[in-house]
């Protein structure tokens, strides 16, 4: 029997390393790339203070985990983006919308907490939808290389030259997209299924727009990522508290909710094939984010996760709700969103975003590009395949 247990292990062993090598892993027979520079687009998962610096700040105890502080991103510490930017060596990338002590020299974000792919016809106080949708953001980035151009020129020490970007390094940059997922929550909120299924096909073809204006301007490697779980956030559940056994899926999740999102995803990755031979230069890679949550989701307890629909940050007793980082009287006593006491076994942090750990988890598990297409590690994005 122990032969046998042995002989297993080491298939298992030699099979992980064979799909490794096949899927991307990391060795692969394309050379590193040399990204001088990374540029974001994106939502509240992306946003490294965009939403802060435009809006009111967020509040501890968001950031505590890394950060020791708020560093406007909606964790308690690093995002999937933080993690992009260590493994290409860079370093984080301040908010575009931040406009103190801010080097843009390797890439800026553009992401804000909120945003969508399409306009929405709201403001940010009414739902939390972000001004900055995809097109702003794009015009934002557009109005940033022509001002960063003008500001290098007009440079006189190497100090000032060392905190923007050099205009060769736009092609050579890496482009970011984590962004879709408030277009979902929008069309749950106002739009009938139908109606949201409708709109899909014009969402997705404005990503591709937002893709193909960087390409007109010189940039040649995309990392896209598809929208997540969105059935899976918790906040689903604190007004409903037991729903029928036809209202979830196998992981507990809103079944109607992740079933939008894969058809979402689908319609993405069609697209991102068509944009790859709309734009021959490109290098574009498809990310399949959905899979990595899920998985997570699905496996918490052997990934050494707690329950992944049990919030840790905020205060949730049945319909008794007080936010992460706010107060509110409770039964008439003042009750504080605090922190879970072991955020690095939660995978939501506050309802709606995760915590640091699950954020590396999935960063750990997309990076290497066995779960995108083509199957290309981060480090060789910007090869053509």
């Amino acid at each position: 029997m122990e032969f046998w247990r042995q002989f297993l292990g080491e298939f298992q062993f030699l099979l992980v390393f064979c799909v490794l090598g096949i899927f991307g892993g990391a060795d692969s027979a394309s050379p590193t790339c040399s990204f001088p520079a990374l540029y974001n687009f994106g939502d509240s998962n992306s946003d490294t203070g965009g939403i802060s610096a435009a809006f009111e700040p967020i509040q501890a105890p968001y950031g505590e985990a890394f950060f020791h502080k708020p560093s406007g991103r909606d964790s308690d510490g690093r995002l999937i983006i933080d993690f992009i930017a260590e493994r290409l060596g860079l370093p984080y990338l301040s908010a575009y919308l931040n406009s103190l002590g801010t080097s843009y020299k390797h890439g800026a974000n553009f992401a804000t907490g909120g945003s969508t792919i399409r306009r929405q016809n709201e403001t940010i106080f009414e739902n939390g939808i972000s001004p900055f949708s995809l097109d702003m953001q794009i015009a934002q980035f557009n109005q940033f290389k022509a001002r960063t151009r003008d500001l290098y020129q007009q440079a006189k020490t190497s100090y000032e030259k060392s905190r923007l970007p050099n205009q060769e390094d736009f092609a050579k940059a890496l482009y970011t997209f984590d962004i879709g997922q408030n277009d979902l929550s929008v069309g749950f909120r106002r739009l009938s299924s139908d109606q949201l299924l409708a709109a899909i096909p014009d969402i997705v073809n404005q990503l591709a727009k937002a893709v193909q204006n960087i390409y007109q301007q010189g940039g040649r490697s995309f990392w896209i990522h598809n929208t997540s779980p969105i059935g899976c956030m918790p906040v689903n559940f604190f007004y409903n508290l037991n729903p029928p056994p036809s209202y979830v899926d196998q992981y507990g999740c809103v079944k109607t909710q992740n079933d939008m999102a894969v058809e979402f995803n689908r319609q993405l990755k069609d697209r991102v094939i068509k944009l790859k031979s709309e734009l021959p230069e490109a290098a574009i890679t498809y990310v399949d984010v959905y899979a990595a949550k899920i998985r997570m989701i699905g496996n918490a307890k052997a990934e050494g996760f707690s329950d992944p629909l049990k919030v840790c940050c905020g205060y949730h007793v049945k319909y008794d709700h007080v936010w992460c980082g706010t107060k509110a009287l409770v039964n008439g006593s003042a009750v504080f969103g605090a922190s879970c006491e072991n955020p690095a076994t939660s995978i939501s942090w506050d309802g709606v975003h995760y915590t640091q750990a699950a954020n590396q988890w999935v960063a750990n598990h997309i990076l290497n590009g066995s779960l995108s297409d083509p199957p290309t590690p981060i480090t060789q994005a910007c090869h053509r395949h």
